[in-house]
Formats: structure tokens, C-alpha cells, sequence
């Protein structure tokens, strides 16, 4: 007799109607599934994305720690930088970062270096933590005067690539939700953006103005810079607003908004509080499977993504 999936199984026990709850938890252990049977490829270079949107609230840094599991979870070579002086990414990754411990505080102030200062996550070996501390929020007022001022972080990451053994595939960086000069470092240090948008009308007022800034960092600052990826998050597929916000989003960035959308979802919001992301703390619920499914989309979409950035380069030159 054959063994019967996860899924059939609760298919068998709530009938495949009249149960919502039965058909949810089918879908979603099918997708479950699923995602245990790919593999992720690997991008041909290394990746180097900021996860940024100057809105509270939205899902960034919930975003960047569940993203970057989601890919160490598939054995890609993830390296995380904490870049909000809250250091709730950090926090969410099980790092310690108390005031007084080795952080980017001390990698911006030339103290330490990367290597120095990034440990591995406890739950996913294949990824690394530069945790934030609540001393990087004095950092801006002390860095001010320096010429180099926007290049810290470039420059102590270039070092870094150029002189460990490890390849990472994607380097993340959490940006906290202001557009002062940490942001501008992680910006400059970068190649891509991610902008994780709320399923909600006030987001797209906030999506206009990070946009914005993103061209003037562009313009001034780094202009290899790519915003590649977008993501919507607090997702309800009860309700016509989190459609229309996605449609409107789709419609104005057809080509970078992913299919995956992030659901609202206890789970995601509780993981933290135990030092989790939700890929560990629920890792067949709704919220784990959807940023695995993110995770994979933009896995996928490397080629393109590689391929749009060497044409700016070539643009440029």
C-alpha cells in the first residue's frame, strides 16, 4: 500500500469541501511539499541586496531575517549585515547585541573587521550575522566629518569579499526606516533594493517618496544601483484592498514585483520574541512557506537580475 502525503491526508479527513480550514491547510502543506522537492540554484556571482523602505511597520526587517533563512534554508551561502542601530534582525536571528558587543557599530569605526565581527546563526550554518547595537545610532553624528563618510560600509565589505574563503551567494543588509546616512551607506555598499511593500493604500504614498530617494542615491552616490525586487507584505486575500494595492503595485513595476505575497499571519510576528525567524519557528505554516517561496522566486530570477545590472554597467562605460 502507498504511503499517502501530508496533504491527502487532511484532504481524506476534512473532505475536499465544505471546510475552508481543511482546504487552507491542504494548499499549504502541497506547497510545503513542493518546496522540499526543488532546489535552489545559485546565483553565478554574489548578490549584494538592501532590503529597504523608510516606512515603519511594513515587514522590512521581518523581510530581510526570514529571507535570508529562507535561503540558508536551501544551502545558499547567505551573509546578513544589520544595518538599524533597533538591532531587531539581530534579535530575530538568535545574535547577541547588546551595548558594549562587537557589532557593524565597530566595522563602520574601523575597530574591527567583518571577519571579526559576523557570527553564524545557530539555527541555519550556512548563514552569517554582522549584528547592529544600539551604539551604531550615535554613528551618523560621529562619522559626519569623515570624506569617506558614505564608503564605510562599501569599503569594509569590499575588503571583506576580497579576502575571506567563503562565497557567499547573497549578501543582505537591513536598513533601518529613516533615509539618513546608515541607509546611505548600506545603499552604497549594495547593487540591488528590495522594497517590501504593506498591502495598504498609505504604503504607496511611502513608495513614492523611497523611490525618489533611491534616484538621488543614484545620482549621487552609487549608480550601479538596481531596484530589482519588490515584495508585498501583510498580505489578506479576504480583502479587495490587498488585491488592489498588489494589482497598482504590479501595474507601475510589472517587472519587479514578485508573485509570492507575504501573508498576515501570528506566526511571523510571534517567531521574534523567541529568537526565531518563522522558517524555524513554524516551518510548515502559511508565513514560513510563503517567504520560502519569495526566496525561490528571487533565486530564480538571478539571471535576469545579474543580466540587468552588467547592462547598466556597460551603459555607464
Amino acid at each position: 500500500m502507498d504511503m499517502e502525503s501530508a496533504s491527502e491526508t487532511i484532504r481524506r479527513i476534512f473532505g475536499s469541501k465544505g471546510s475552508s480550514l481543511g482546504f487552507e491547510m491542504a494548499e499549504v502543506t502541497s506547497r510545503y511539499e513542493a518546496l522540499n522537492k526543488v532546489r535552489f540554484p545559485k546565483p553565478k556571482e554574489t548578490r549584494f541586496i538592501a532590503v529597504a523602505n523608510q516606512k515603519g511597520g511594513v515587514g522590512k526587517t521581518t523581510t530581510t531575517v526570514n529571507l535570508a533563512a529562507a535561503l540558508a534554508y536551501a544551502k545558499q551561502q547567505v551573509l546578513l549585515i544589520d544595518m538599524d542601530p533597533q538591532g531587531n534582525a539581530s534579535t530575530a536571528l538568535g545574535v547577541k547585541h547588546n551595548a558594549g558587543e562587537s557589532s557593524v557599530y565597530d566595522v563602520l569605526e574601523s575597530r574591527q573587521t567583518i571577519d571579526e565581527v559576523k557570527k553564524t546563526s545557530r539555527a541555519f550554518k550556512t548563514l552569517d550575522v554582522v549584528p547592529s547595537s544600539i551604539d551604531l545610532s550615535g554613528a551618523e553624528l560621529e562619522v559626519v566629518d569623515l570624506s569617506n563618510r558614505n564608503d564605510l560600509l562599501k569599503e569594509a565589505l569590499a575588503e571583506f569579499v576580497a579576502t575571506t574563503k567563503k562565497k557567499y551567494d547573497y549578501v543582505i543588509i537591513d536598513c533601518p526606516p529613516s533615509l539618513g546616512l546608515l541607509v546611505i551607506n548600506a545603499m552604497c555598499a549594495v547593487n540591488e533594493v528590495l522594497i517590501p511593500i504593506q498591502a495598504e493604500y498609505y504604503a504607496l504614498e511611502g513608495l513614492g517618496q523611497l523611490i525618489q530617494t533611491i534616484g538621488l542615491v543614484q545620482e549621487h552616490y552609487n549608480p550601479s544601483l538596481l531596484v530589482s525586487t519588490m515584495l508585498v507584505t501583510m498580505f489578506d486575500k479576504r480583502t479587495l484592498l490587498s488585491k488592489e494595492v498588489y494589482d497598482q503595485v504590479k501595474e507601475h513595476y510589472p517587472d519587479i514585483v514578485l508573485r509570492t505575497t507575504i501573508p498576515r499571519s501570528v506566526k511571523i510576528s510571534e517567531a521574534p520574541s523567541f529568537g526565531q525567524t518563522v522558517i524555524e519557528y513554524d516551518p510548515r505554516g502559511t508565513g514560513a512557506v510563503s517567504y520560502r517561496e519569495a526566496a525561490l522566486e528571487i533565486a530564480r530570477r538571478s539571471p535576469q537580475v545579474l543580466k540587468a545590472l552588467e547592462d547598466r554597467k556597460q551603459r555607464r562605460n
